[in-house]
């Protein structure tokens, strides 16, 4: 339970709840979002002005910072409803460390635990309504800080604000996807900000994924900078491979974000005593062991995606089909798994999940 905390929170509660137009049943990721937000204002070396006001466009001048030097950072965040429909977050203290590390790195404020946690528990607790039931749906929540000082010159903000949105959603990937590995275009190198959840991140990289969806890949696997041979993520989601029985893995490091599906899918590997290797992976090493047999599962994990099978890779103008993901397969397992534990059906050994009400 996320206890109450001390700080004040401003409520307006919109006057036109727009909860009667969704469709529960037909739930697409990120294409509606809920009737309130949560905001707090960085000014004069402190956070403040802590309030939920109702959904709608934020106001902002032509020369605010964060649309000519990049200071924006978020994270990506899901609260579940069990049949109980009582609503929990999964591990939002980790999505809390994670945001303050890109913080750091973005020359930004870190943003203080309680305006963190209460925002979020405040704001949910608001719009509990709009949490769906339906298994595979949550409530997908984007905390995020742009840096909001009206002034054109390079340097750090002195100002910021901190926004949480939160949109009901369906699956990411309704099915197995193909990818294509990336040789050409490069996401991050090392002492970069590969490891930061940064809007120009993601914006360097609708270019590449928008070529590869043209020759039919739903994704690209992005590779070394230097020798465009290793293995390190997707676009949207850290890559897993269980090859001769045991999980693979890139390690973390300057050009990988450290997912917390990641993470948490590593957790469960060692608790159920499987073999488990956080080391660089080479594309020649996975197309080898697709050819001799020993590659068993290709899986992608991200608080987005969850657990995305991976049916076909791309390489060098050939396309290497995968296996097939078994039912009783271990990606298939720890996904159940997961949702198990977000659902409340089984034991939270790890006390992931935090109960808003």
């Amino acid at each position: 339970m996320i206890k109450e905390k001390t700080i004040e929170v401003k409520v307006q509660k919109t006057s036109n709840s727009r909860i009667k137009e969704l469709d529960f049943e037909n739930l697409y990721f990120g294409k509606v979002f809920s009737d309130h937000m949560f905001t707090a204002d960085y000014k004069n070396n402190q956070w403040g002005d802590a309030q939920i006001i109702p959904y709608g466009p934020i106001p902002m001048s032509p020369s605010t910072s964060a649309l000519h030097y990049g200071q924006a950072i978020f994270e990506g965040m899901k609260a579940y409803k069990n049949l109980k429909g009582e609503v929990s977050l999964f591990r939002p203290l980790a999505n809390h460390k994670r945001i303050n590390i890109s913080a750091e790195r973005m020359c930004m404020p870190p943003i203080p635990e309680e305006i963190f946690l209460e925002g979020l528990r405040k704001l949910i607790e608001l719009d509990n309504n709009w949490v769906p039931m339906n298994e595979g749906s949550s409530l997908y929540i984007r905390p995020f800080i742009i840096g909001t000082d009206e002034f054109i010159g390079v340097k750090p903000s002195d100002t910021y604000r901190f926004y949480i949105i939160t949109s009901p959603s369906g699956l990411y990937y309704n099915r197995p996807v193909k990818v294509l590995v990336e040789t050409n275009f490069i996401r991050a190198v090392e002492g970069g900000v590969g490891f930061v959840k940064a809007s120009g991140n993601y914006g360097r990289s609708l270019y590449p994924t928008k070529l590869a969806q043209k020759k039919g890949y739903d994704q690209i696997i992005w590779t070394d900078a230097q020798n465009h041979r290793y293995l390190e993520e997707s676009g949207t989601m850290n890559l897993m491979f269980v090859i001769d029985d045991v999980l693979i893995t890139t390690p973390l490091g300057d050009t990988i974000l450290a997912g917390i599906t990641r993470d948490s899918v590593l957790t469960l590997a060692r608790d159920w005593k499987m073999k488990v290797q956080e080391r660089k992976i080479s594309i020649d090493e996975v197309i080898n062991a697709s050819k001799n047999g020993s590659l068993h599962e290709a899986f992608g994990t991200g608080t987005a995606a969850t657990i995305a099978h991976i049916a076909q890779i791309g390489f060098e103008n050939i396309n290497y089909d995968l296996p097939e993901i078994l039912p009783h397969s271990f990606a298939n397992r720890v996904a159940k798994e997961l949702e198990n534990i977000r659902r409340g059906r089984v034991k939270d050994i790890h006390k992931w999940m935090y109960k808003i009400l």
